[in-house]
């Protein structure tokens, strides 16, 4: 692969080039967390059942995780502001076609447009950090990159309420993608005034080899394995993408091999791999997803659907928990390079102290002796162990990475991520619902239910800590 030039230069506003590449992935992240509360209002606007409401979140989330590596291979070898201004501008074109959806097949194409444009620009944000800061500059840059998912993930669904309340139903579902419009042009008149042109680190080399087969086998391995966890209706024949997917994962993994033998750049460069620290860093945000995205699920379900609370009450409930995250992302990227490990370590003990406090609470929540809001004093701790574990494990992970190959190294992290909160928003609610069905008391279900959540965690911090160990004996990173 061609060596980096301009893409590797310091900028002389490394401030801007943060905000134009946190913008657009604060866009993106909104638009996964405001559709929740809005599903119901588009289904009577739109006249659609439970099966086209399904594919608004399938079809974005499976686009958004089938081109995440893809995109990363194709932005470090061809230039990552193209791919970002590229990813903006779909996103962007499937916001205002959202917003003027007449029915909801057309929200479909356009929730899979917006699925397309994010899973574009998200790599290229992860590799234009790892290209543009060094050192503890670019631990501050992955805090402000946690302290924006944090942000998201809190304004997104009060956001979505509040335009809803102002406007009604119909037209505020619709200004929750109108308003992607103005700020996605805004987002790429940025980009191309303070990111430096990265483009001119191929003159003079060979057309860049984007490895379509290998492209191709990984996003059909993808799609396949995330299918069946995405349909809420899913029969026996639907099941058997699992293993399907499965078994091309393993077809993809040999013809990467086959084809960087031949002496052809592969899409992803199995060496990759060997890096202990960059292995470990997968598999931790992987479990960690699997569970903990599945606590704002099952939270709301306890408070609507068996207390009775209102969606506004339930969506408020996480918000301390959010600025909390916002607060612990900036510490993380403080003393993340000087403590390693040790801080996602101490953010999972946080978690499963968190979680542990949250079952004991719900019993007094249940019975009546305490309001629901204090159920937001133990979430508290969810969020502050938030903080001291996504960002910090990813500046982590992905240090241990050639920073020319950030962004497909931040594409499979995303990519784990994605798979590990979709099977984890089907598995975890479809436990506590069994339960439920089953005879057990909401209570006895919902306890369970954070102790599967916390048995994840501690599979997580597991991991951590053999990490920890590596790092402390000064085994080195395997590249």
């Amino acid at each position: 692969m061609p060596s980096p030039t301009s893409s590797s230069q310091s900028p002389s506003h490394p401030r801007r080039v943060l905000f134009v590449l946190l913008l657009p992935l604060f866009m993106a992240l909104v638009a996964v967390s405001i559709i929740n509360v809005a599903l119901d209002p588009i289904g009577d606007s739109l006249g659609a059942d439970s099966s086209g409401l399904q594919w608004v979140l399938s079809g974005y989330a499976l686009a958004f995780g089938v081109l995440l590596v893809p995109s990363g291979r194709a932005g470090d070898a061809t230039g990552r502001r193209r791919m970002l201004i590229a990813g903006v501008s779909v996103f962007t074109l499937g916001s205002l076609l959202a917003g003027l959806a007449w029915d909801v097949n057309v929200l479909n194409v356009a929730r899979i447009l917006q699925g397309v444009g994010s899973g574009l620009l998200n790599p290229q944000s992860i590799g234009l950090i790892q290209t543009t800061f060094r050192g503890q500059a670019r631990a501050r840059a992955f805090a402000m990159f946690g302290t924006t998912v944090a942000v998201a993930t809190a304004v997104g669904p009060v956001l979505g309420g509040l335009l809803m309340q102002l406007l009604g139903e119909d037209a505020g579902w619709r200004w929750m993608f109108f308003m992607n419009v103005p700020l996605g042009i805004l987002a790429i008149a940025l980009a191309v005034a303070w990111i430096p042109d990265d483009k001119l680190r191929l003159r003079g080399a060979a057309k860049p080899d984007l490895d379509p087969v290998g492209t191709i086998l990984l996003g059909l391995s993808i799609l396949l394995v995330m299918l069946p966890f995405l349909e809420r209706e899913v029969s026996a024949l639907v099941w058997l993408c699992l293993p399907a997917g499965l078994l091309l994962v393993l077809g993809w993994v040999a013809w990467e091999n086959r084809y960087r033998e031949r002496g052809r750049p592969p899409m992803v460069d199995p060496a990759i791999f060997r890096s202990t620290p960059f292995r470990n860093g997968i598999i931790i945000v992987s479990v960690y997803f699997l569970g903990s995205t599945s606590i704002w699920i099952v939270v709301p379900l306890y408070l609507q659907r068996h207390l009775d609370h209102t969606p506004f009450e339930a969506s408020i409930i996480g918000i301390p928990s959010s600025i909390a995250a916002m607060i612990t992302s900036q510490i993380g990227g403080r003393y993340v390079l000087k403590l390693g490990r040790r801080l996602v370590i101490a953010g999972f003990l946080i978690a499963i102290a968190g979680l542990a406090l949250v079952a004991l609470v719900a019993g007094p929540v249940e019975s009546g002796a305490v309001g629901y809001g204090v159920l937001a004093l133990p979430l508290l701790l969810i969020g502050t162990s938030q903080g001291f574990t996504i960002s910090p494990n990813q500046t982590l992970t992905l240090g241990a990475v050639d920073p020319r190959f950030g962004g497909v190294a931040g594409g499979i992290l995303s990519l784990g991520q994605r798979i590990g909160a979709a099977i984890g928003t089907a598995l975890i609610p479809g436990i506590l619902f069994s339960l439920v069905e089953g005879g057990m008391a909401w209570y006895e279900a919902f306890v369970i239910t954070l102790v599967v959540i916390m048995a994840l965690a501690t599979v997580a911090l597991g991991v951590s800590v053999l990490d920890r160990a590596r790092e402390k004996a000064g085994v080195g990173s395997g590249e």
